[in-house]
């Protein structure tokens, strides 16, 4: 019986930014980043935590619950994909919760937001969505107006030529959804780019 290649990553460069309300998911989100060889680790429990830092040193990596409590970690999302560093505005955010509705991970995609993990977090699914990220080479497209992040068509030509992306009146406000959780590898569908019949 042979094994599989086990794929591996080295994060002992990099600068990572784990935010969340909770301090045991940031010890688990700590123990698993160390665990991925990551020794300059940053924990917040609050999005302006989280600004103030980014304000003064950048991060390579950003794991962040965007449902914090009583703060809005999309917007957080957001702020970062439209930063005025380039290094920083590209850098991979993995958006993560305990609510992996269709519409949770809509928004979080919709935010620039690399990838989706369903809480509970595992060693394995985050190591796989770091891999993917990795080898990824959407280009990173903003759109006036509207989406910054990477791109999510499976043909690299950038926006249509004249377009201004979605009109506002297209958009329609998404509140708290009823729709059960959906299964990591649902999530991932709507993450991952889609050929597109023609």
């Amino acid at each position: 019986m042979t094994h599989p290649v086990q794929q591996k990553i080295n994060l002992s460069l990099a600068s990572v930014l784990v935010i969340d309300n909770s301090q045991h998911v940031l010890d688990i989100l700590t123990q698993v980043m160390k665990g991925m060889g990551a020794q300059d680790i940053h924990r917040c429990t609050t999005v302006a935590d989280a600004s103030q830092f980014l304000a003064q040193t950048p991060a390579d990596l950003i794991v962040i619950d965007p449902t914090l409590k009583d703060e809005d970690g999309y917007e957080f999302i957001r702020s970062v994909r439209r930063s005025s560093s380039s290094t920083q505005r590209v850098a991979p955010i993995i958006s993560m919760s305990g609510y992996s509705t269709a519409a949770t991970v809509a928004r979080a995609r919709d935010c620039g937001a690399n990838f989706f993990v369903a809480k509970p977090i595992t060693p394995k699914v985050l190591i796989d969505r770091l891999i993917f990220i990795g080898r990824d080479n959407r280009q990173f497209i903003e759109v006036e107006g509207g989406y910054c992040g990477p791109d999510r068509r499976f043909k690299f030509e950038g926006p249509p030529p004249g377009s201004l992306g979605r009109r506002a009146e297209d958009k329609a406000p998404v509140g708290d959804a009823s729709a059960p959780n959906m299964s990591q590898d649902e999530v991932d569908f709507m993450i991952k780019p889609q050929r597109v019949q023609l």
